[in-house]
């Protein structure tokens, strides 16, 4: 069975692949294109080729295991028409996410980033002004596995957890979970919005004008799912009018980031390039659920982390 993988895990990882019964084509995939030697490929193993790799073309690929968490990038169209298993890597990058969720908050409130200037600065001045993350009342949109790998990491503050989900379903670690209806009613109560919602149609600008104008002049927003659940220029103007006392952003509308978005230069704003997800683990993590995965398939096993591609998550 032939699979085509778009990243070298090296050898021994690869190897440990191939005992199981595939045999493997390696292509970098910020060039790939479709070749004759694709022909008999089964499984796409990738994150994003989609831009020059015309899967069409591929007529006897059944499924594509992403590294990813998100889809948005998956010609939807394509894998529904023919009928593609789609994988993602759900829980992959938590752990790293759920520490950056936390750090943010703590810098936010500690105002760290301001004493580092005023270090490089040789400046010795003590800022009475800082927070206590104890008590606070942390909101995440969306409670999957980021979300609840934070949430496990802020039990030792003593904050309170609150959820958003769909039905509002009661997940661990939260103090109590919300449906979707209620949003704008946990949006006013929360000192921190916390957004790991997975991008679809649904979620596009889910966090506009008005349900920014829902949220606590001193609360904090951090993204880390994607950049559109966000009106960039609603929150952009909603910061520099003073409604919002800081942000902390992963993930932009459009990345890289332009440099003439205003946001650089905002104080407030906590700005990372879509690096949340990076840790030395990483790729041990992403390659066990591959090689879960590639396990399961051959032996005619159902897959985990299967997407509902119709729902986008």
């Amino acid at each position: 069975m032939e699979i085509l993988f778009t990243y070298d895990y090296g050898k021994d990882k690869m190897e440990s692949i191939r005992q199981l019964g595939y045999d493997i084509i390696i292509k970098n995939e910020k060039d790939i294109v479709y070749h004759q030697e694709m022909e008999e490929v089964e499984v796409l193993v990738c994150y994003n080729p989609f831009i020059t790799l015309d899967i069409r073309k591929m007529k006897r690929l059944k499924w594509i295991q992403l590294s990813s968490i998100g889809i948005d990038q998956v010609p939807k169209e394509v894998v529904l028409e023919n009928g593609i298993v789609l994988t993602n890597n759900k829980g992959g990058y938590s752990v790293p996410m759920g520490e950056w969720i936390v750090l943010k908050i703590l810098e936010i409130y500690k105002k760290s980033y301001k004493l580092y200037e005023q270090q490089g600065q040789k400046l010795w001045k003590m800022d009475t002004s800082l927070l206590e993350l104890y008590r606070k009342r942390i909101g995440f949109i969306g409670t999957g596995s980021i979300a609840t790998e934070a949430a496990k990491r802020l039990q030792g503050f003593e904050a309170h957890i609150i959820g958003v989900n769909t039905n509002g379903t009661k997940v661990q670690y939260f103090d109590k979970c919300y449906p979707i209806g209620e949003l704008e009613e946990v949006l006013k109560q929360c000192d921190v919005v916390v957004l790991t919602i997975p991008y679809t149609e649904e979620t596009h600008h889910l966090i506009n004008e008005t349900r920014l104008k829902s949220m606590k002049k001193s609360g904090v927003l951090i993204n880390v799912s994607r950049g559109s659940i966000v009106d960039e220029e609603a929150l952009i103007q909603h910061m520099k009018q003073g409604n919002l006392m800081a942000a902390a952003l992963d993930v932009f509308e459009k990345e890289p980031l332009p440099q003439d978005s205003p946001l650089w230069a905002m104080e407030n704003v906590i700005l990372t390039p879509h690096n949340s997800w990076i840790s030395e683990m990483r790729n041990e993590r992403r390659f066990r659920i591959i090689y879960e995965n590639m396990k399961r398939y051959i032996e005619g096993e159902l897959l985990f982390n299967q997407v509902d591609i119709e729902k986008g998550y």
